[in-house]
């Protein structure tokens, strides 16, 4: 509940400063929100660690959108996209650097006794647990296998 009452706050002062990147992307996330509490079986409220995971969508999102505008040769477009991207990922804790994921894989992989390619599962239900927020499922994934191998 922190977070949504931080980013209404954020949203009331980019609307004065008139910040219009930040206000749209801050608009965006509300509307996340917002959806998130009305679904069908929702309880009407939502933690900060789900508002997160929202968010965390949203820049994804944005970004796999910025490549796409790159790709269709709008470059103008896609800076808008990666400009909201980066206005939001200020409420997303900070990303573990590839080399401490890599630490925390290996602590993992003595944890739960993986040794072998196949044991990559056992490994990845643990590492996605321990490391949400944290880091990118790509990442997790990519340093499993090459860690495994």
């Amino acid at each position: 509940m922190e977070l949504e009452k931080r980013i209404q706050a954020d949203m009331v002062s980019a609307m004065k400063a008139k910040e219009t990147v930040r206000l749209a992307s801050l608009r965006a996330i509300k509307a996340a929100i917002m959806l998130a509490k009305t679904a069908e079986g929702a309880t009407g409220e939502i933690d900060d660690a789900g508002i997160v995971k929202l968010i965390q969508k949203l820049v994804k999102q944005r970004k796999e959108s910025a490549q796409q505008y790159n790709d269709a040769g709008r470059p103008e477009l896609a800076e808008n996209e990666l400009a909201e991207a980066s206005a939001m990922e200020v409420y997303l804790p900070k990303q573990l650097s590839e080399s401490e994921v890599e630490e925390q894989l290996k602590a993992i992989i003595a944890e739960v006794g993986a040794t072998k390619p196949s044991d990559m599962g056992k490994v990845m239900g643990v590492a996605t647990k321990k490391l949400a927020g944290l880091a990118e499922g790509r990442l997790i994934s990519t340093l499993v296998k090459k860690l495994l191998a």
